[in-house]
């Protein structure tokens, strides 16, 4: 049988390479704002507190994993153009109504939560773009595809940031444009670049991208959602029901993948200004520092975990990377016998706190003992007294944070990509939309429930119950895997069109 033409094989991989760009912009989109959002939303609107600014970024992910089966849905039964448009048009608009969140008289922090959740709605189209990506590759593609994904999602989460910082030299007033009523300064400029970038997506889009399906084979057939484009169309005999426990199973283990990485996220700022006496400066800058060494790290991974994974499946690929992540976690736990120092509740008014100076950092690789010279900023530093578990927690040294860092920065990549292979293998050649919606809304949902259960279990108990449970969660995960293992097989394999 010919597979394809040479004219077919370049045109699908043109457009899966707009879907790479896709999901590119759609993580530059959530990161981009990430770091300015707080002294913005104080800026418009006074009356915001710290609970408010948790909303902002978790109405993102509620807007995603609304957004993610409607998108998918839709993709099914139509030509993904539709979707893909529909929905990057909503970030582009999105984007531009952040930019005007300043203009109301009252309210502006409703304003800017309605703009984050809207871009978060517009990258809903994350299931479309997964989904297509599965139907246009064979089974020897798909990893690699898959992985390459990945990458472009996590190099969108390291330069969004960076962009960010580069429009932090047009200041905080900026220009001010009357006629549109528009203050282009450095919480503005990064949104308007990102919905410049959303209208070329969309042009690009219009230009190069064309609906393409193969076979796990590798042979090209029509689908429901083809424009008619192409020819030498094969039909494909997709008899055979999906084994819907492995697709449960699947969720649920891509839940916990990204709901483990979400506590990971959240925590490290808190833990790290808690366990090491940084001020909330070095805090964010130190932590700045390892996140963008961990996301190189993550690029690294998916691009050895290709070529890796022919030799060893995804399946076992999927349980070492498990086992890498609760060695991270495991490893966090408080072992030794020394205590954090302790922030008592009258350092604001009877004492000077031990900060660092105000005109340099420290460098972390001097850290946990961290003697700094006393001044007289008023920021105290160190364990609150108000967390009760200070006095008797052993403190988790810096050795133990960033080897945890490092293992999780391994493990959770090869998670990641590992489970989105396996899940559009076990879909097989039917349509994918909806079932790649779901597993992006768990995602999402983790995304959501993550923040939330570590701020609440680290607060009142600690670290030391707050990772247990971690790594009773991984457990039980892996637990999971091993029971559905040899159900996590190719839908063709399964029924034996193909060898594993």
């Amino acid at each position: 049988d010919v597979v394809e033409t040479q004219e077919h094989y370049k045109s699908r991989w043109r457009s899966i390479w707009i879907m790479y760009l896709t999901m590119f912009l759609s993580s530059v989109g959530f990161s981009i704002v990430i770091m300015s959002v707080w002294p913005y939303l104080q800026k418009i609107d006074p009356t915001a507190d710290a609970s408010f600014l948790g909303w902002i970024i978790a109405s993102y992910s509620i807007g995603q994993m609304v957004a993610s089966p409607l998108f998918g849905l839709w993709s099914n039964y139509r030509p993904r153009k539709e979707p893909l448009v529909i929905s990057t048009a909503i970030s582009v608009a999105a984007n531009c109504l952040y930019a005007y969140v300043h203009v109301p008289h009252s309210h502006n922090k409703y304003y800017m939560l309605t703009a984050r959740a809207l871009v978060g709605f517009g990258a809903g189209n994350v299931a479309v773009v997964r989904s297509y990506i599965a139907g246009a590759t064979s089974l020897t593609e798909r990893t690699s595809a898959m992985a390459n994904t990945s990458a472009c999602q996590a190099v969108g989460f390291i330069l969004g940031p960076v962009f960010q910082t580069c429009f932090t030299l047009i200041g905080e007033e900026g220009v001010t444009w009357k006629f549109l009523c528009l203050q282009l300064n450095m919480y503005t400029a990064p949104v308007l670049f990102g919905a410049l970038l959303g209208v070329i997506n969309i042009v690009l889009i219009f230009a190069i991208f064309r609906e393409h399906r193969v076979d796990d084979m590798g042979r090209q057939y029509k689908s429901i959602n083809s424009d008619g484009e192409g020819s030498d169309v094969l039909d494909q005999n997709t008899e055979g029901s999906i084994d819907h426990v492995a697709v449960v199973a699947l969720n649920i283990l891509f839940f916990v993948i990204l709901f483990v990485f979400a506590v990971f996220e959240t925590i490290a700022t808190p833990l790290t200004m808690d366990m090491y006496s940084w001020t909330r400066k070095e805090a964010v800058f130190y932590n700045g520092i390892i996140l963008s060494v961990i996301g190189i790290e993550s690029v690294t991974v998916f691009m050895v975990v290709k070529t890796l994974s022919k030799k060893t499946g995804e399946r076992a690929i999927l349980h070492a990377g498990l086992l890498i992540v609760l060695i991270g976690f495991f490893i966090l736990l408080p072992w030794g016998k020394k205590l954090p120092n302790i922030q008592w509740q009258e350092i604001k008014n009877n004492s000077i706190p031990r900060t660092a100076p105000s005109e340099m950092l420290t460098p972390f690789w001097s850290l946990p003992e961290l003697q700094l010279p006393s001044n007289h900023t008023a920021e105290p530093v160190g364990c609150p007294v108000t967390q009760s578990w200070c006095l008797n927690t052993p403190m988790i040294y810096l050795a133990q944070y960033i080897s945890s860092d490092v293992l999780i920065g391994l493990g959770y990549p090869v998670c990641n990509v590992m489970s989105y292979t396996l899940y559009s293998k076990v879909l097989g050649p039917k349509p994918q939309g909806v079932y790649m919606g779901w597993l992006t809304a768990s995602g999402s949902g983790a995304r959501i429930l993550g923040p939330v259960f570590v701020s609440q279990i680290y607060t009142h108990l600690g670290p030391r119950w707050a990772f247990s449970l971690i790594c009773g969660v991984v457990v039980v995960s892996l637990l999971l895997l091993e029971i559905v293992y040899k159900r996590l097989i190719a839908f063709s394999v399964r029924y034996g069109r193909m060898q594993e």
